[in-house]
């Protein structure tokens, strides 16, 4: 069966000019019956274009998209990561809306009777960038929070969405490696858990932040937090991910650091 480009914009709510676009630059090429012919678009061709709009509301520009789509050939995997990913936001929204619904039921309340401790105490639960703060202040101090929060602040729009689909790509290949059994001391591996490693050496005022390897103490205490923490382990496509990523940064730590580098003291 097969679908024109207008029943297509019609299902999806994208337009016909995007549609086009997407034709021309080889992200969602339709299927014409003659070189001239209008574009028809088949069940492949669907399942496509889900992934590419699942792929932009994560932030994710065309290259990046293209990218993911012709590295992560096994369409059902991929939308089971996204799946996770879905019903990760999917309870961050949740939040988000119990978060407002208890502002509005204070608000609405007798002015005698308000609690307005709830500004304070529940009124930004949810909300992504500073759901980590209390753990980043008590863990590594408020300083590194307040340098690490004014550095992304300081990002421009298209500088965080990059950064965003960066972060995106490597979760994604953990989960994949995961998914594939992937031996965690295997060269593969070990090269995400390099990967990973520099991520984390980038983010300003973290622990060994601006060196070539983060500080050996907070690489391994983020790694056992993936695993216990549902939040993170999310990220990597549930807790068997979370605990792949665990072991592979555990070895990769063996191998990097000199003998006798503490793993205290940072995290």
């Amino acid at each position: 069966m097969q679908w024109s480009i207008q029943e297509i914009s019609r299902l999806t709510g994208v337009t016909s000019r995007t549609l086009r676009h997407y034709d021309a630059v080889g992200l969602l090429p339709a299927v014409r019956t003659t070189d001239s012919g209008p574009r028809r678009y088949d069940r492949t061709a669907l399942v496509r274009l889900q992934r590419i709009l699942l792929l932009r509301d994560l932030g994710l520009g065309l290259g990046a998209i293209a990218e993911v789509l012709d590295t992560q050939r096994d369409e059902a995997h991929a939308l089971r990561t996204h799946l996770t990913s879905l019903r990760a936001e999917q309870g961050r929204l949740a939040r988000q809306i119990a978060s407002v619904e208890r502002t509005v039921a204070d608000l609405e309340k007798d002015p005698d009777t308000q609690e307005g401790n709830i500004m304070a105490k529940d009124m930004f639960d949810g909300f992504d960038h500073t759901q980590y703060e209390e753990e980043v202040t008590e863990r590594w101090g408020s300083d590194a929070y307040r340098k690490s929060d004014a550095w992304w602040r300081g990002l421009t729009e298209q500088e965080q969405e990059e950064w965003k689909a960066k972060v995106a790509a490597l979760s994604q290949d953990w989960a994949d490696a995961a998914v594939a059994g992937t031996d965690p001391a295997s060269g593969e591996a070990q090269a995400l858990a390099a990967r990973h490693a520099a991520w984390l050496a980038s983010v300003p005022a973290t622990p060994g932040s601006g060196q070539p390897l983060p500080d050996r103490g907070y690489l391994l205490g983020l790694a056992d937090m993936y695993v216990a923490d549902d939040r993170f382990a999310a990220n990597y496509g549930g807790t068997e991910g979370a605990k792949f990523v665990r072991d592979t940064l555990r070895i990769f730590a063996e191998r990097a650091y000199p003998a006798g580098v503490s793993s205290e003291g940072a995290y």
